[in-house]
């Protein structure tokens, strides 16, 4: 095989931090590599007819161009070769801009790197064969793995394109985290009301076929043309038959089992509908907690459905399907806060998180909307805002901002005030960052209209003082 190694200077943003010369001289010591050089910029015309020229009077049948990413100019060097007569696919390209040059200081190093780079892309352009682009059919069907509000607007705007489309939730209900929200910022406007009508579209679109209470078990295949599995896992009621009339939820006298919707803040029924707004809005078993599938006693749900729709024999189902193309919309997970010793790990019932909080102000929450102390019910006077935990803190393996606790809190400090007239609401920060439209402004809303009082600094400690809490932390700006 005879390959030729080009090496770009890209003007200084390449020869600025990496010995050009010097990497083409190492090249030409590289297996099979019978012609390396170094040149100005190798994307421009110049650049381009030089490769082509070399291919001709060295005879090569394979290129490598070490330069910028592949994303900005592969296509570019691949239709040269093929001018040259090669295959367009004996080519490489290795990445010693962005992946050297731009983040490296020292030029021996940058260099030395460079050097492994283009020695790796030769070494697979060695072991390259041609390939010729072949056409095949795709199957024209879209998998959307998630039924948060990511998902569920992948798959409204798959299917309003005319793709036919499965969705796939492993949760009850599709809505995900927005639909515990109360409020969204910077609006304030009612989460429900923005995320139901989508939920609706969602059922009612003639495109979509929803699989919830399930989980992809695997995926085949190849690009455009995909196998997955779908296990429905058995929720021990009959969906075809359910109407969600809920008299089976009211009769269910089980009720041990914490609230996964209400973020554990109560405990829920063995047989339940997660929310008002849920879709599909039908019942389901929790396994763990039925005393007719734990203990073989009761049955009541099935005594008093009015449609019969109760199966305590239902098993899982695998679904196998064909698709084109998966969109993967999985959500998030909140962090484990308990991770940090000074806030009680856990021992304090008052000390919750934010989407806890979302649910004691939320309606169709465990309080009905009203503001209570988990601990013992009652109406708290003062609040406490904890921002930046689990982000910008590298001992916990998060550097960087989660990009919008800023946001919501200043959205839950203006909820708070709402709810509760009397009350004041405290926010410890570590910076503002509040940079969408309207954002700021917001945030100064939470601060100059409602009241709530920013201190800039870190949380040292959370400790009891009877029945209450006492939050000790610095102000670093006093």
């Amino acid at each position: 095989m005879r390959i030729g190694v080009f090496i770009c200077h890209c003007g200084s943003n390449i020869a600025g931090t990496v010995d050009c010369p010097s990497v083409a001289a190492t090249a030409l010591t590289y297996p099979d590599v019978v012609f390396s050089t170094d040149t100005m910029y190798a994307c421009s015309e110049p650049g381009q007819d030089a490769i082509i020229q070399a291919v001709k009077d060295k005879n090569l049948d394979g290129v490598v161009v070490a330069s910028c990413t592949p994303r900005m100019h592969e296509q570019t060097f691949r239709r040269a070769v093929e001018r040259a007569g090669l295959n367009r696919y004996m080519f490489e390209m290795a990445n010693i801009r962005e992946h050297v040059s731009w983040i490296g200081k020292t030029k021996d190093l940058n260099t030395g790197k460079a050097a492994e780079l283009v020695r790796m892309a030769v070494e697979k352009l060695r072991r390259n064969r041609p390939l010729m682009a072949k056409r095949f059919e795709t199957v024209k069907r879209v998998l959307v793995i998630g039924g948060g509000v990511a998902g569920i607007q992948a798959a409204l705007d798959c299917a309003d394109g005319g793709q036919e489309v499965i969705l796939v939730e492993r949760d009850q209900s599709i809505g995900g985290k927005m639909a515990k929200l109360d409020k969204t910022f910077p609006t304030v406007d009612c989460s429900s009301c923005v995320l139901g009508p989508k939920m609706v579209d969602i059922a009612q679109h003639p495109n979509i076929t929803l699989y919830t209470c399930s989980e992809v078990e695997s995926v085949g295949g190849y690009v455009g043309n995909f196998q997955v599995t779908v296990r429905r896992k058995s929720t021990y009621v009959d969906w075809t038959k359910c109407t969600g009339c809920g008299l089976c939820v009211e009769k269910c006298p089980s009720r041990k089992h914490p609230d996964p919707f209400n973020e554990n803040l109560c405990n829920a029924p063995s047989i339940n509908i997660p929310f008002p707004q849920a879709i599909p809005k039908k019942a389901a078993i929790n396994a763990a907690s039925c005393l007719m599938l734990t203990k073989g006693k009761c049955g009541l749900c099935a005594k008093v459905c009015p449609v019969k729709c109760i199966d305590f024999e239902q098993k899982d189902e695998l679904v196998n399907v064909d698709v084109g193309a998966i969109v993967v919309a999985t959500g998030y997970d909140l962090f484990d806060w308990h991770k940090y010793p000074q806030y009680g790990e856990g021992r304090y019932k008052d000390v919750i998180t934010s989407l806890q909080y979302e649910r004691l102000l939320s309606a169709s929450g465990p309080t009905g909307g009203h503001i209570k102390r988990p601990s013992d019910g009652k109406e708290p006077k003062n609040v406490v805002f904890i921002q930046c935990v689990g982000s910008r803190d590298k001992s916990v393996d998060r550097p960087y901002c989660s990009g919008f606790c800023c946001m919501y809190t200043a959205k839950q400090a203006i909820l708070t005030k709402d709810h509760i007239p009397d009350s004041q609401s405290y926010v410890f920060y570590m910076d503002i960052r509040s940079p969408g439209k309207l954002y700021d402004e917001f945030v100064r809303r939470a601060m100059e209209e409602y009241g709530a009082q920013y201190v800039r600094g870190r949380v040292a400690m959370i400790y009891p003082k009877g029945d209450k809490l006492v939050v000790r932390g610095a102000d670093t700006l006093a």
